[in-house]
């Protein structure tokens, strides 16, 4: 698969493959996109890397969670947490709550959690290999 080939239809959520944590909140988003809005890929794959080049996003800003919508816009850092949740739907959506607070705000706490993941959640030498059960949600 390769950019053009992105499914159009689909929000695709590029996360750090190697996190504990980032894992973590995949396999909790999976569980939970009952309406199949997700697909997934992790930043240290190809697919990963040719999504980060095309978008011309800087690597040494964001190195954990980016929200790719093809055709539409991208998102990182605290807005793509926010924006995921909000796509879930129902209680999730509370999480619009912190739009109110300034973007840098919301960012601080964000990098504060994302540079400390490793120390908290540790860290797995490979990404993981995704059940045949979810191996549809991934690219």
């Amino acid at each position: 698969m390769d950019i053009e080939t992105l499914p159009k239809d689909k929000k695709i959520i590029l996360f750090d493959g190697v996190c504990n944590l980032c894992d973590a909140t995949v396999q909790y988003l999976i569980k939970r996109d009952n309406k199949d809005v997700f697909r997934f890929v992790a930043l240290q794959s190809e697919l990963g890397e040719e999504i980060i080049n095309y978008l011309g996003i800087n690597r040494t800003k964001t190195d954990s969670i980016i929200l790719y919508e093809p055709g539409k816009a991208y998102y990182y850092k605290a807005q793509a947490a926010i924006k995921i949740a909000s796509a879930l739907g129902g209680i999730y959506t509370l999480m619009n709550v912190f739009t109110i607070f300034p973007k840098g705000l919301n960012n601080m706490v964000y990098d504060y959690i994302a540079k400390n993941r490793y120390k908290w959640y540790g860290k797995k030498s490979e990404c993981m290999i995704p059940t045949p059960q979810m191996k549809a949600k991934f690219l």
